[in-house]
C-alpha cells in the first residue's frame, strides 16, 4: 500500500496538516485560563463554540470540495484560521468567544481532507489498511501535539503557542494548495460517476446514518472515558499518574489499529463498536491502583482504532463519490456530536454517583448511538430484497 504513487506523502501531509489542530483545544484552555485570568468554565465554553462551529463547518466544507475543488476551500479556511488564531491572544475574552463559532466554521478541514486524498490514491481493496494508518497517525498526533503545546506554554506563554498555532496553519494550508491531491479517484470520473450530483435524500440513506450514528456512539464513549479517568484517578490521589494512562491508551489503540489495518478480514463497524462500549462499561470496578485500571483499559482500547477507521472505510464506500466530502464532512460532524455530548453526560455522572459509574455510562450512552445506528442498518434491503446483516456495515 505504501508502494502506491503519492500515498506516503498524502499521509505525511495528512500528519503534518492535523499537529496544530489537534493542539488547538489545550492552547485554548491554557490562554483563557492562564492568559487571560478566567475560570475553566469559561475556557470549555469557548472550545465549546469552536467544536460547535467545526461540526457545522465540516460537511459544507466538503461540499463546496465535490463542487469547486480543494484549492479555493483551503485558500479560504487557512486564511481566516491564520489571522483569527495569531490574533486570538490580542483579544479580550468576550471578543474570543463571540469568534469562536466563525473560527470553527472557517476551521482547515485537516481529517476530512486527509481521508479524501487517501480514498483517491487508493484502490478500494487496499482502503482498509490505508485508513487504519491514517487513524494510527491521528492517534499519534493526539500525542505530540498537545505535549508541544504545553511545551511552549509553559516555556515561553499561552499566547505564543496559540501565535505558533496560526503560523502552523498557514504553512499546512500553503503546502495543502501546493501539492493539491486528488479527492477523487481517477476511475470514478472515467466511469462517469461524477457527472450529476445525486439529491441528498438519496445518498443520505439508512446505510450511511447508521454509520454517522456509530461514529458518534464511539466518540461519545472515548471522551466519557477520558473523563471518568480523571475523575477516578483523582479520586483515588492518583492524579500525576494520568498522563501515563492516557499515553497507555494511545499505545493500546495503535496496536489495535495495526491489527486491523494488517488483516484481510478484520471486525465491522458496528461490531467494533460494540465491543468498545461493552468493554468500558466495568473497568470501573477495577479503578485502584491506577496501574490496574490501566489494564483494565487495554481491550476497550483495541477497538478504539479499528472501529474510527471501520467507520471510514464505510464511509467511503457507501457514499457516491460526486458527495464523498459531504459525507465524510457529516461523519465529522457526528463524531463531534458525540464527544460534545459524551463529556458533560459522563460528567454529570462522575459528580452525582462514583467515578467507576461514569464508565458505565460512557458504555452505555455509546451503546445507546450504535444500537440507533445498527437497527437503521438492519433495515437496509438488498437488492433481492434480503434483510443485510447489521454486523456487515463495514465489510
Amino acid at each position: 500500500m505504501l508502494a502506491i504513487p503519492r500515498v506516503r506523502g498524502a499521509l505525511l501531509l495528512g500528519f503534518v496538516t492535523r499537529l496544530p489542530v489537534t493542539g488547538l483545544g489545550i492552547a485554548l484552555t491554557l490562554h483563557v485560563v492562564g492568559g487571560l485570568g478566567r475560570g475553566y468554565g469559561e475556557a470549555g465554553l469557548v472550545g465549546a463554540a469552536v467544536t460547535v462551529g467545526s461540526a457545522v463547518g465540516a460537511p459544507v466544507a466538503g461540499r463546496v470540495i465535490d463542487r469547486h475543488g480543494l484549492r479555493r476551500v483551503v485558500a479560504l479556511c487557512g486564511v481566516c484560521s491564520t489571522v483569527f488564531w495569531v490574533g486570538a491572544p490580542h483579544l479580550p475574552y468576550l471578543v474570543l468567544a463571540a469568534l469562536a463559532v466563525p473560527a470553527g466554521l472557517l476551521a482547515v478541514p485537516a481529517s476530512l481532507l486527509s481521508r479524501q486524498f487517501l480514498t483517491a490514491l487508493v484502490p478500494q481493496g487496499q482502503r482498509r489498511p490505508v485508513l487504519a494508518l491514517d487513524m494510527i497517525l491521528t492517534e499519534s498526533s493526539f500525542v505530540v501535539s498537545p505535549m508541544l503545546v504545553v511545551l511552549v506554554a509553559t516555556e515561553v506563554s499561552s499566547a505564543a503557542a496559540l501565535t505558533g498555532i496560526g503560523g502552523c496553519l498557514a504553512v499546512a494550508s500553503v503546502a495543502l494548495c501546493w501539492a493539491d491531491l486528488p479527492v477523487r479517484a481517477e476511475w470514478e470520473a472515467t466511469e462517469g460517476s461524477l457527472s450529476t450530483r445525486p439529491p441528498v435524500r438519496q445518498w443520505l440513506d439508512r446505510r450511511l446514518t447508521a454509520a454517522l450514528l456509530v461514529t458518534a456512539g464511539a466518540l461519545f464513549t472515548l471522551i466519557g472515558t477520558e473523563i471518568a479517568l480523571v475523575a477516578q484517578l483523582r479520586g483515588h490521589g492518583e492524579t500525576r499518574w494520568t498522563g501515563v494512562v492516557i499515553a497507555w491508551m494511545s499505545i493500546v489503540s495503535i496496536i489495535g489499529g495495526m491489527v486491523h489495518g494488517a488483516a484481510r478480514r478484520s471486525l465491522s463497524q458496528g461490531t467494533s463498536a460494540l465491543l468498545l462500549c461493552v468493554l468500558v462499561i466495568p473497568v470501573g470496578l477495577f479503578g485502584h491502583p491506577w496501574c490496574v485500571l490501566a489494564v483494565a483499559l487495554v481491550p476497550m482500547n483495541l477497538m478504539c482504532t479499528p472501529t474510527l477507521a471501520a467507520g471510514s472505510e464505510t464511509v467511503t464506500r457507501v457514499a457516491p463519490p460526486r458527495v464523498r466530502g459531504a459525507a465524510l464532512g457529516l461523519q465529522d460532524a457526528s463524531g463531534r456530536v458525540g464527544f460534545a455530548l459524551g463529556s458533560p453526560v459522563v460528567g454529570f455522572v462522575a459528580d452525582h454517583s462514583s467515578p467507576g459509574w461514569g464508565f458505565a455510562a460512557a458504555g452505555l450512552g455509546g451503546l445507546l448511538f450504535t444500537g440507533v445506528g445498527l437497527l437503521c442498518w438492519k433495515r437496509v434491503r438488498s437488492p433481492a430484497g434480503r434483510p443485510v446483516p447489521a454486523t456487515d456495515a463495514a465489510q
